[in-house]
């Protein structure tokens, strides 16, 4: 079996490299084109993507995945348009391929430049989030990357269906379907041979869960771009407007669970008013939030659980948060360092020198004062979409848009020289 979809990855990798060189040549009027062709089908095959999706809720549910796994896969009409409307976006972007800087003459009269490239292809392994089918195309092709696309089993029906229009419009738009293509084989094996593709994949993305990626990061031969469990921290200094943190607070932990730039930890210092905390109890109450707290945290409010040392490193990706009151910032700093995934962290103070402070000294991919972490998106930050958010340092760091997808080569013009 092994073998078989080994060779049947080979057969879609030289089909992907093939639709590369096609897609490259493509200009920035032709990309676009391909990009509304894609949304006009989407569009007409918007109940279809629906009620495929409507058969992986239920089989989510059938086999107890959890809340904020069933969040991610969910779509609805709304969600749809949403999907639609942001291909408006890639569109309206800058083409960042074909860019020239830093162009200049040599004393031997040889012009030097440096001319943004694709990366080639591009493949991306995820879980139960079906938008990313659409996000990692659209943005591939604008950035004139081919995608292969692997999807989790909780999303398949939503994954083709989605798949199947994106394709549909490569098509009616003239061009070559294989510059997006799908592994509907959601085995174990099929990700770890495509971790294997060396000569056809150039750049492989795991988004998901941090038994996913460290999967990819430890067994990949191929490049990879390692984008981040979100262990982002909320750090109430002092001075803090209480008003301002509860509001930050509550976006961060309760608007989506599932996502990865929600709240995670709560630091507090130690010296932030008792109205604080009498607000934060009304919103665990209200959400029902499990907290895991230190000592001095089950002095302040009540039936929390004490937390552990994994409860400090983890993503929960449910209505849970783990808790933490520190002597000062310092502290507060110290314990990110330890247990943040360098995803995003946020200070909430009214002192300038500790948001300086702060913003100088978390070494994390967004790094906010007085601001939600929620923020940490492809779209609010202005790229259309993401591929997701990088919280590695080479060669992307934060949300992995358009420039993120692209490499550079040098191009050299010379009259006749020689090297002496």
């Amino acid at each position: 079996m092994v073998q078989s979809l080994r060779a049947k990855l080979e057969e879609l990798g030289k089909n992907s490299k093939i639709a590369s060189r096609e897609l490259y040549r493509l200009g920035t009027t032709e990309k676009n084109r391909v990009l509304k062709s894609i949304q006009e089908s989407i569009e007409r095959n918007k109940k279809r993507i629906v009620d495929a999706n409507a058969i992986d809720m239920k089989n989510g549910r059938d086999v107890g995945l959890a809340e904020g796994l069933l969040d991610r896969l969910y779509l609805d009409d709304k969600r749809v348009d949403g999907m639609i409307a942001s291909i408006d976006d890639v569109i309206e972007l800058k083409d960042p391929i074909g860019v020239i800087d830093n162009m200049k003459t040599l004393e031997n009269g040889l012009m030097l430049g440096k001319k943004s490239v694709p990366i080639g292809v591009i493949a991306i392994i995820y879980e139960a989030r079906p938008n990313v089918t659409l996000d990692a195309a659209i943005l591939g092709l604008k950035s004139s990357n081919v995608i292969v696309l692997r999807g989790g089993k909780e999303a398949i029906n939503s994954n083709k269906a989605i798949a199947d229009s994106i394709r549909e419009g490569i098509k009616a738009a003239g061009y070559d379907e294989n510059m997006v293509t799908l592994i509907e084989n959601t085995s174990r094996e099929s990700s770890m041979e495509l971790m294997k593709l060396k000569g056809y994949i150039d750049l492989l993305i795991p988004r998901g869960s941090a038994s996913l990626i460290n999967a990819v990061v430890e067994n990949a031969n191929v490049p990879t771009l390692e984008t981040g469990v979100g262990n982002c921290h909320v750090y109430v200094d002092k001075s803090a407007n209480i008003e301002m943190a509860i509001n930050i607070i509550k976006n961060a932990k309760t608007t989506r669970i599932g996502v990865c730039n929600a709240m995670e930890s709560l630091l507090v210092h130690k010296d932030v008013p008792t109205e604080f905390f009498e607000r934060l109890k009304e919103i665990i109450e209200q959400y029902n939030i499990e907290v895991y707290g230190c000592e001095r945290s089950m002095k302040v409010l009540d039936d929390i659980k004490l937390a552990t040392e994994e409860d400090y490193k983890k993503e929960f990706l449910d209505y849970a948060t783990s808790m933490k009151i520190v002597d000062d910032i310092d502290e507060a700093i110290d314990h990110i360092y330890v247990y943040s995934s360098g995803h995003s962290d946020v200070i909430v103070t009214e002192d300038y020198n500790n948001s300086m402070k702060f913003l100088n000294e978390v070494d994390s991919a967004c790094v906010y004062v007085n601001a939600s972490s929620r923020f940490t998106d492809g779209g609010e930050f202005g790229k259309g979409a993401e591929m997701g958010i990088s919280t590695q340092k080479l060669h992307a760091r934060g949300p992995v848009g358009l420039e993120e997808l692209t490499s550079t080569k040098y191009i050299i013009l010379g009259s006749g020289q020689i090297r002496e």
